[in-house]
């Protein structure tokens, strides 16, 4: 195969693609705006399920050393009530490789492998159909054509506005992002609240969520419905501003509750954006799109697993080598959108019912996924 490949993002979508073509004996050109890998904070744990984000790294021959590292007891669920009542525990079986959990650092690591990534080259659009092919433009002014141009680049894509015109819209729901690191050793009464996995407590149209990292790192996820500018009065940067409000957004929860708010050693602002459910688009020739970029959907443990998936099996369908390469993309973006488009439709209803007026509508969804 010698067709010129870009893919632009280095996120689970960008290397699973990059990856299991390299399986293939192909190489693919992995630009990423970071400047390093470890530039900024890889983010928290992911579940990956059966069909989804563990297919694809079977298909990257990868599986074996993703069990190797995963944390089947990450998949452990504890759901309580804002008064501190345990509704719900649920813990997985001995066997259990549903969705074991994995630190995004490790699985990055996993991918990158062998992988050759250019940091450091910030993309700011896409130009399809010149006479050279797509040629990507970059923020130090250079510009680079290739055959393809793959934009996984995420929610705020670069790569989508040459194929699509739409932009994420916020939901309503703004999610207020804090850690806590050895929380075994220095907070063990959080430690066993939380459990081996994750714990949630809902309540009126909020939500407190806790999820084990590896290494005794939790991540905690204050979520609200609010007006974007919601915090207009409070400064994001002040730490304890952001935790005062916080708090006072949870007033009356069970103290044990509060206190992952109150340890919280930083605050990180995320509202929650998403792509129309069907998201789609007039096929351009020379770029298409994966994971976020394609299908933005709320943070329900579907979207890094489709994005993996997807670029696992683009990566197949161009390395069977069709002569028609545009053929392959098409083929590839149909089949995209039929199941993303199910998923999103999931995740949306799923995010109105977990932050909702009604807390036992969470409870319902939480009994649907994961019965008695």
């Amino acid at each position: 195969m010698r067709h010129r490949i870009a893919v632009v993002g280095s996120g689970p979508a960008g290397l699973t693609f990059a990856r299991v073509l390299h399986r293939h004996g192909c190489h693919a050109t992995v630009l990423e705006r970071d400047s390093a890998p470890d530039a900024r904070p890889p983010g928290g744990t992911l579940d990956l399920h059966e069909g989804l984000g563990q297919r694809a790294l079977d298909k990257a021959g990868l599986l074996a050393e993703f069990r190797t590292l995963s944390r089947p007891e990450g998949q452990a669920m504890r759901i309580l009530d804002t008064d501190g009542t345990v509704l719900r525990d649920w813990q997985p079986g001995p066997d259990e490789q549903a969705h074991p959990e994995i630190d995004r650092r490790q699985l990055r690591d996993l991918l990158l492998g062998p992988l050759g990534v250019e940091w450091g080259r910030a993309v700011t659009r896409v130009e399809p159909g010149t006479p050279d092919g797509a040629v990507v433009h970059f923020a130090d002014g250079r510009q680079e054509a290739f055959d393809l141009v793959i934009g996984a680049d995420g929610a705020w894509s670069r790569t989508r506005p040459a194929v699509s015109p739409a932009t994420p819209r916020y939901t309503g729901v703004t999610a207020v992002e804090t850690a806590l690191d050895d929380i075994d050793t220095r907070h063990p009464g959080l430690a066993r609240l939380i459990g081996d996995g994750s714990m949630a407590v809902y309540g009126v149209n909020r939500a407190l969520v806790a999820q084990r990292n590896s290494g005794g790192h939790v991540k905690v996820h204050a979520q609200f419905r609010a007006p974007l500018d919601w915090h207009a009065e409070v400064d994001l940067d002040d730490v304890e501003a952001v935790r005062a409000s916080l708090l006072a957004l949870f007033d009356g929860w069970a103290a044990p509750v509060l206190e992952l708010l109150r340890h919280g050693t930083a605050f990180v602002h995320r509202p929650l954006h998403v792509l129309p459910v069907s998201h789609t688009w007039t096929h351009v020739p020379g770029v298409t799109l994966l994971g976020d970029a394609a299908h933005l959907m709320p943070p329900l443990g579907a979207g890094a697993n489709l994005a993996m998936l997807e670029g696992a099996e683009l990566a197949e369908s161009i390395a069977a080598g069709p002569d028609d390469l545009d053929e392959a993309v098409r083929a590839f973006e149909e089949q995209m959108w039929a199941r993303a488009g199910k998923w999103a439709k999931i995740t949306a209803d799923g995010l109105e019912r977990l932050v909702s007026p009604d807390p036992a509508e969470a409870l319902a969804v939480f009994d649907e996924v994961q019965p008695a």
